[in-house]
């Protein structure tokens, strides 16, 4: 009989490679993913896309955690590459490891166990993981506990979890700055847009991977927190496993707020074309986002303002966008629209809080992800 063709993977959870993270020698890094969907079985993929040097990993386990980095032994899996336990990531690769045979829930915490035998030199990371993250000495992968941790707010090496799913509908990926990355939303407790965005996919009864592919400070036109939403689109969007959609959300705020002197709408709008263009040619949905408010804060003068709003206007013109997610709509003050809502508000006048990130995660609308581009 023919060979039956395996179910295609899924993306469950991400976090965007940056540079300059620590150096390990002969250290387990033990790190927490909360899934958006579930499977019959795992794989990973290590990045080393901003090392100097071959990084060796090895001893690698992912198992169901329970709390802090203590996981359930039943559950704890070795994970291999090419069938080895030890792979070598060559400086400015990538490493995608074999199925694992672990199920794996939907909106659940899975510890992944990392052994860094050699000298890593600067890890690529990713900077805010809005997660505590534990660091131990010596190869201590497959303890149930790690006694003594060094606990870490971001992940290193770690850049995608998938899941094989039969049922899934595909993969949203979410690109976007600090906004997306979860920047005003609790430490541990999986409250960023994307993660209720995934709540409300779930509970609709849809099985759609989200791949929170937010960067803190990331910019759309330049490289510097990360590199630029355009130079990354190609690794974060477009190669991720199932995507079928985008969501691009926030980063042109931060090319108005912290570019000297700020890009013009038409340069931003320019770039997001291109983006769109690129998504198109294979076959992915672009669901833009306007940009919210963002008066108050130290940055903001009428200039930026007034791109921001052409921005916005181009946005919901909606003749480039298959879809449009009026993040300004749902956070800002009706009464002066130049600012958040008082009660979606940080304080920093730049970070929506829990409340604010949750609107934004309500505004989506569930039916875009019955149909594609």
């Amino acid at each position: 009989m023919p060979a039956t063709n395996p179910v295609p993977w899924t993306g469950t959870w991400s976090a965007s490679p940056q540079d300059g993270g620590q150096s390990f020698t002969d250290q387990t890094v033990r790190q927490i993913v909360h899934t958006s969907i579930g499977g019959t079985s795992v794989r990973i993929h290590l990045s080393n896309a901003f090392g100097t040097r071959p990084v060796v990993i090895d001893d690698v386990h992912v198992a169901r955690r329970t709390s802090g980095s203590g996981v359930d032994p039943a559950t704890d899996t070795v994970v291999t590459f090419g069938g080895r336990r030890s792979v070598t990531v060559p400086a400015g690769g990538l490493a995608v490891s074999d199925a694992a045979g672990i199920t794996v829930s939907a909106r659940s915490d899975l510890a992944v166990s990392l052994h860094l035998p050699e000298p890593t030199g600067p890890s690529t990371l990713h900077q805010t993981s809005t997660q505590t993250n534990y660091i131990a000495s010596g190869d201590v992968s497959g303890d149930a506990t790690l006694s003594g941790a060094q606990e870490a707010g971001s992940y290193f090496f770690l850049a995608n979890v998938d899941v094989r799913n039969a049922s899934s509908q595909g993969t949203v990926v979410t690109l976007g700055a600090s906004i997306t990355d979860g920047v005003g939303s609790s430490l541990d407790a999986n409250r960023r847009w994307p993660n209720r965005l995934a709540s409300r996919l779930a509970t609709s009864g849809r099985v759609v991977g989200v791949l929170n592919q937010g960067i803190s400070g990331n910019r759309l036109l330049a490289d510097g927190a990360g590199q630029s939403a355009a130079d990354r689109f190609e690794r974060d969007v477009l190669s991720q496993p199932g995507v079928r959609w985008v969501i691009f959300s926030d980063d042109p705020i931060n090319d108005l707020a912290s570019s000297d002197p700020p890009p013009t709408a038409s340069q931003l709008i320019a770039a997001t074309r291109e983006l769109i263009s690129r998504a198109h040619a294979r076959q992915i949905m672009f669901i833009c986002s306007t940009l919210t408010p963002f008066r108050g804060f130290d940055a903001w003068s009428q200039e930026t303002e007034d791109a921001r709003v052409a921005y916005n206007e181009f946005v919901r013109e909606g003749g480039d966008c298959d879809a449009v997610l009026d993040l300004d709509l749902a956070t800002r003050d009706p009464g002066n629209p130049q600012m958040f809502l008082p009660a979606y508000d940080t304080g920093d006048h730049l970070h929506p809080n829990e409340a604010g990130l949750r609107a934004i995660a309500d505004a989506v609308d569930l039916g875009w992800f019955d149909r594609r581009w």
